[in-house]
């Protein structure tokens, strides 16, 4: 459950991720359309929790920041 806060605050920073809370379950909604992607577990499952806020974060669904290089610097 201490796992929880730390998850809420990741995804309110983003406004691709839809968090919710239901039935003693979080569910974490990754991307738009057909692309989107579901990740769950149970409100209380700090070790799961902590692996969707790691992919969030630094894994597969993490943002892609573009980095300009100098030959896109005019």
């Amino acid at each position: 459950m201490k796992q929880l806060g730390n998850l809420s605050i990741v995804c309110a920073q983003r406004t691709d991720v839809l968090m919710q809370i239901y039935g003693g379950q979080v569910s974490v909604h990754v991307g738009e359309g057909p692309e989107r992607t579901s990740l769950f577990a149970a409100w209380d499952d700090d070790e799961v929790i902590q692996r969707i806020i790691h992919e969030l974060n630094f894994g597969r669904y993490a943002i892609k920041e573009k980095r300009n290089s100098k030959e896109n610097v005019a």
